[in-house]
C-alpha cells in the first residue's frame, strides 16, 4: 500500500507544505509535511524556518481547491485578498492593504507582470489559468526587498506547471490529464500535459488548457451578465543540463482570454468584448553543486507581454467610450533579467550564506484609443527600474540565526517629460530557537516604490454621466517615490511526534507596522483651487503624496495534522490610515479567519474535507469619504458573509482521481469589499456579487511508462 500511496502524491507532483490534505496515511506524514521555498531569502529552507511571513500552496492543494479563478488557490493565506469583478478574468492581489501599480511584486517563472489599465477596476491586474500553476509562495510585506523595486506590499511568485508535475525521475515520459465540469450554470474546463525525458540531461513539457463558463447566478438567483468567458492557454518548457550542477531552463507561456464586460446592469450600458493575449517568455541558467560554496547562482532573463483589445458592442455613443464598433487597446510590454549568487562560508562558529545580485526591468505603455479616453487616463509612456542587492545570511549553532541586507534602486520615467530618483533600503532580522520547534524572530525591512507612468502622467476629463461625473484627472510631475518602513515581531513553531507517532505541528504568528513615506493615493481637488481650472466641472483627481500613511495588523496560520485526520486555521486583521488626519485608507480589506478540517479514508484512498471563511463587514466608517465626489463612501460599505466549501476526492488507482466539489455551500448572497461596478446616473460604485453555490466533478488521469505501476493495475 505504501508503493500504491506513493505513486498517488507522485501523480499530483506533491512537494506539498504541511497545511495541505494530502494522500497519505500517518506513516509517511513525515516527509511530507514542510515545503521548501526560497521566496523569503533566495536561499533554499522550509517554509516554517523562515523569519518571514511565508506561505505556499502545492500541488495537491490545488488539486483539491479545483479552482475556476486564481484567487481561488489562495484559501487559507492570511494577509492576502483581492479586487476583481465577475465579468474580468483578471487578478488583482492585494497584501496587507497595499495593492495596485507593482506594491505587490508579482512573477509568474521569475517573469514581473506589470500589466495596468486605469477603470472601474483595479489599477495593477495579471491574466492566468490557475489549470497552469504547480505552486505558489507568498511572502508578505518588504521582507523579501531583494527580489526587486516596489515591492512594499509583498511578493507572489507563481511556477507553471514542469515536467516533474508530470513524471517521476525514473520515468521518460507521461500524460497528465484532467477534466472538470460545473454548475452555475455551466462550466466546464480540461487541461493536458506531455512531458518527455529523452536523455537523463534532457526534459520537455508541452501542454494546454480550456476553460469556458457561462454567465453566473449570485445567491439570490440572479443571472448575472457578462460574467461568462473562455480561456485557451498553452505551455513549452526545456531543461538541458549541459554539465554537472548547471541547468538551463527555457519556457513560452501563451494564453488567450474571451470575455465581455460593462456595467451589468442597466442592460442598456456600455459593453466590450474584450480579446486579451498573455505572453511570457523566459531563459533561466542555475547552477549549484553541493561542493561549491563559492558559486551557486540563477540568471533569469525574461520578456511578457499583456495586450488587451476592446471592441465596443453596445451602450450609447459617448466621448469616453466611442461609439459601437469602435475598438481601443491597451498594451503593456515588460523585458527585464535578475542575477544573483550565494557564496556560503564560516568564521568562528558562524555559518554564512552570502547572497548578491542585481536586476532591471523596463515597462512601455502603449494605449490607442481614437474615439475615447482610454489613452488619457492609462498615458502612454515608460519606466525603467534597477538595482542591487547584498545580504548576509548568517546561523550560529541551531539557536541563532542573523539577516542583513542592503539594496540600491533607481528609476527613470518618462511620458513627454521624466523624473528619476534612487535609494538605499536596508534590513535587518533576528531569529533565536530557545527551545526546540519555537523560534522567535523581530525584523526591520525597508522597500521603495517608484511612481507608475499612470501615476505620473494621467490627465484629461471625464466625460459627464451624471452629476458629479465630469471631473477632470490631473497628472503630478512632482510625485516623490514611496519608502515602506516595515517593523514586524514573529513566531514560528514546529513540532513533531506531540500526541502519536508521525503527527505534527506547524504554525506561524506575526504582528507588524508598516509606515509608508510619501503614500501615493488619489485626492480631490476642489475647482479653481491649485492645478484645478474653474468652470464646468465640480472638481479634479490627482494621484498626490500623503505625507505618511500607517498600516498595521496580525496574520496567523496554525496547522496540525494526525495522518487519518488534519485541521487548520488561519487570520488576519489589517488597518491603514493616513497618519495626519487619521482618515482610513481605502484598499485595506476586511478581517477573516479561514478553517479547514479533513479525513483520509480507505487507506489513505479518499479525502474529505470542509473549508469554512468567515469574512467581516467593512463599515462605512472604516471607508474614507471624499465628499467632492459623491458625499457618500468611496466604495460601498459590505456586510459579513460566511462561505463553506466540502471536498471529496477519491484515487482507486496509482493513476486517477475523481473529485467533487461544492464551492458556496450554503448559497450565501455576498460581495467581497472592492468587489464593484460604477453605478448609473452619476451614483456611486454598486457592489458586484459574487456566485452562489457551484458543484464541481473532476477526473485527474495520469498516463505514463512506470511498468510497475501498469503491472499493479493489471493485477486488481
Amino acid at each position: 500500500m505504501a508503493g500504491t500511496t506513493t505513486r498517488i502524491l507522485a501523480l499530483l507532483g506533491t512537494t506539498t507544505s504541511f497545511a495541505v490534505a494530502s494522500a497519505a496515511p500517518a506513516s509517511a506524514q513525515t516527509i511530507l509535511l514542510d515545503a521548501i521555498t526560497i521566496i523569503a531569502s533566495k536561499t533554499q529552507e522550509l517554509a516554517i524556518d523562515a523569519l518571514a511571513p511565508v506561505s505556499t500552496v502545492r500541488a495537491d492543494q490545488i488539486q483539491q481547491l479545483q479552482a475556476n479563478r486564481t484567487s481561488d488557490l489562495f484559501f487559507g493565506i492570511p494577509g492576502v485578498n483581492f479586487q476583481q469583478r465577475g465579468d474580468d478574468p483578471a487578478t488583482a492581489i492585494n497584501i496587507r492593504g497595499l495593492q495596485d501599480f507593482g506594491r505587490v511584486a508579482v512573477l509568474i517563472d521569475g517573469a514581473r507582470q506589470n500589466f495596468q489599465r486605469t477603470g472601474h477596476n483595479a489599477d495593477g491586474q495579471f491574466y492566468i489559468d490557475p489549470a497552469m500553476i504547480g505552486g505558489i509562495d507568498v511572502v508578505r510585506g518588504p521582507a523579501s526587498n531583494i527580489y526587486g523595486s516596489g515591492a512594499i506590499g509583498g511578493v507572489v511568485q507563481f511556477r507553471t506547471r514542469d515536467v516533474e508535475d508530470v513524471i517521476a525521475p525514473h520515468q521518460q515520459w507521461g500524460v497528465l490529464s484532467n477534466y472538470e465540469i460545473g454548475s452555475n450554470t455551466f462550466r466546464a474546463s480540461t487541461s493536458h500535459f506531455i512531458a518527455s525525458r529523452p536523455t537523463a540531461n534532457l526534459d520537455i513539457l508541452f501542454g494546454g488548457s480550456f476553460r469556458d463558463n457561462n454567465n453566473y447566478k449570485d445567491g439570490n438567483g440572479t443571472e448575472w451578465q457578462n460574467t461568462g468567458n473562455t480561456n485557451f492557454s498553452g505551455i513549452w518548457k526545456t531543461t538541458f543540463r549541459p554539465a554537472d550542477g548547471h541547468e538551463i531552463k527555457t519556457s513560452i507561456l501563451h494564453s488567450v482570454f474571451n470575455h465581455l464586460n460593462g456595467v451589468p446592469i442597466p442592460a442598456t450600458s456600455t459593453v466590450f468584448d474584450n480579446n486579451v493575449n498573455t505572453t511570457t517568455m523566459n531563459v533561466r541558467w542555475r547552477y549549484g553543486r553541493p561542493d561549491d560554496d563559492l558559486l551557486h547562482f540563477d540568471i533569469n532573463a525574461y520578456y511578457n507581454r499583456t495586450d488587451v483589445n476592446m471592441l465596443k458592442v453596445a451602450g450609447t455613443a459617448s466621448a469616453a467610450t466611442g461609439a459601437i464598433g469602435d475598438r481601443r487597446s491597451f498594451v503593456v510590454d515588460t523585458a527585464g533579467f535578475d542575477a544573483n549568487n550565494t557564496s556560503r562560508f564560516q568564521t568562528g562558529g558562524l555559518r554564512h550564506a552570502f547572497t548578491y545580485g542585481f536586476d532591471l526591468f523596463h515597462d512601455q505603455v502603449n494605449v490607442t484609443d481614437p474615439n475615447g479616453t482610454g489613452d488619457l487616463f492609462t498615458p502612454n509612456g515608460s519606466r525603467t527600474v534597477g538595482g542591487g542587492f547584498a545580504q548576509l545570511k548568517s546561523n550560529y549553532s541551531s539557536w541563532l540565526e542573523l539577516i542583513s541586507a542592503l539594496r540600491y534602486d533607481r528609476y527613470d520615467l518618462s511620458g513627454g517629460t521624466g523624473s528619476s530618483g534612487d535609494r538605499l533600503s536596508p534590513k535587518f532580522t533576528i531569529g533565536v530557537t530557545p527551545v526546540e520547534g519555537i523560534q522567535p524572530y523581530v525584523s526591520y525591512a525597508e522597500g521603495y516604490r517608484a511612481p507608475a507612468v499612470t501615476e505620473a502622467f494621467v490627465t484629461g476629463q471625464h466625460p459627464f454621466f451624471g452629476p458629479g461625473s465630469n471631473f477632470i484627472f490631473l497628472p503630478n510631475l512632482a510625485l516623490r517615490p514611496e519608502t515602506g518602513k516595515n517593523k514586524e515581531a514573529g513566531l514560528n513553531l514546529k513540532h513533531d511526534n506531540i500526541f502519536q507517532s508521525g503527527d505534527a505541528f506547524r504554525g506561524k504568528v506575526n504582528v507588524y507596522r508598516n509606515d509608508v513615506a510619501n503614500y501615493i493615493d488619489q485626492a480631490t481637488v476642489a475647482t479653481g483651487t491649485g492645478a484645478c481650472p474653474a468652470g464646468g466641472h465640480p472638481f479634479c483627481i490627482q494621484y498626490q503624496n500623503v505625507q505618511e500613511a500607517q498600516l498595521e495588523g496580525a496574520e496567523f496560520e496554525v496547522n496540525y495534522d494526525a495522518g487519518l485526520w488534519f485541521a487548520g486555521v488561519s487570520g488576519s486583521r489589517v488597518r491603514g490610515v493616513n497618519s495626519l488626519d487619521g482618515t482610513p485608507l481605502l484598499k485595506i480589506p476586511a478581517d477573516q479567519i479561514a478553517t479547514t478540517f479533513g479525513v483520509r479514508m480507505l487507506h489513505g484512498k479518499m479525502l474529505v474535507s470542509v473549508r469554512w471563511a468567515a469574512i467581516s463587514a467593512k463599515d462605512a466608517s472604516d471607508i474614507p469619504n471624499s465628499a467632492l465626489i459623491t458625499g457618500s463612501p468611496d466604495l460601498p460599505p459590505t456586510g459579513s458573509y460566511n462561505l463553506v466549501d466540502l471536498y471529496l476526492g477519491y484515487a482507486p488507482t496509482p493513476n486517477a482521481i475523481w473529485s467533487l466539489s461544492v464551492d458556496n455551500l450554503l448559497n450565501e448572497q455576498y460581495a467581497p469589499y472592492g468587489q464593484v461596478y460604477p453605478g448609473s446616473g452619476g451614483a456611486g460604485a454598486q457592489t458586484f456579487p459574487s456566485a452562489g453555490t457551484i458543484v464541481k466533478a473532476g477526473l485527474t488521469v495520469k498516463f505514463n511508462n512506470d511498468v510497475g505501476a501498469w503491472q499493479a493495475l493489471a493485477a486488481r
